[in-house]
């Protein structure tokens, strides 16, 4: 199959992230939703196009990607217009060294969004059941996460921790953003890798958390404006 074929899922913040690159190139792409909450991303027809069974993953003319922020490189790389890069060299490391620490956050996102869906359908399996579910997750990291959120549900304190690490980033931005953008003064990859977090926060993570932080706040706003983040389907996680 030629083209952009994107497999995702609506909430996931890594789908999330892709579907804006995408729209943002105006790149027409064929999608195909993967139910999380079936196990869609575990069967066996899915880890033959990624091993990994997570979304999202992206086939180019047959050939497959997987990892969100280096689906959007490429993206940006193989479609260069408009650019989504900063030309400067150091400006564009610095654009990785962000994404990386964004990246590195998302066991934090876990905490508040495994707890709705999938956490708590399988928290309703007997052991049996469960255990068979797990049998198809190709990682042990995912299997252990899989447990904890299901069978020891994070504590207040947990959840509190991860929301400082989360406010931690917005404080960072807060000092990063510079006209319309977080690295070298323009929108680009690093504003959409960080999208879909900021997205959570001001939902139901910290909702009033931009409040305090009038630079992220005007960065948010000029973000859900652009007409290409209406078309990514940020739509609301819970309910």
């Amino acid at each position: 199959m030629m083209g952009i074929v994107l497999y995702h899922s609506p909430k996931s913040s890594a789908s999330r992230r892709v579907r804006l690159c995408l729209e943002e190139k105006g790149i027409a792409y064929e999608g195909h939703v993967i139910d999380l909450s079936a196990q869609e991303q575990h069967s066996e027809a899915y880890l033959k196009i990624n091993p990994l069974g997570v979304v999202p993953c992206m086939l180019h003319d047959g050939r497959p990607l997987h990892e969100s922020s280096v689906m959007c490189e490429y993206i940006d790389a193989v479609f260069p217009e408009p650019p989504l890069c900063p030309e400067d060299p150091y400006d564009l490391a610095v654009m990785r060294n962000w994404i990386r620490y964004v990246d590195g956050l998302i066991t934090n996102l876990i905490r508040f969004n495994w707890r709705h869906g999938m956490a708590a359908k399988a928290a309703k399996m007997s052991e049996a059941e469960f255990e068979a579910m797990l049998k198809n997750v190709p990682s042990e990291e995912r299997k252990e996460a899989w447990r904890r959120a299901a069978r020891n549900p994070y504590t207040e304190t947990e959840l509190d921790e991860a929301r400082g690490n989360l406010l931690a980033m917005l404080d960072r931005m807060e000092g990063m953003i510079a006209g319309d953008g977080l690295i070298g003064g323009r929108y680009g990859l690093a504003d959409i890798a960080t999208a879909p977090f900021v997205r959570r926060i001001e939902e139901e993570i910290a909702p009033d958390a931009l409040l305090s932080r009038p630079k992220c706040a005007g960065w948010w706003a000029a973000l859900t404006a652009r007409p290409a983040y209406a078309r990514a389907g940020f739509d609301p996680f819970v309910g």
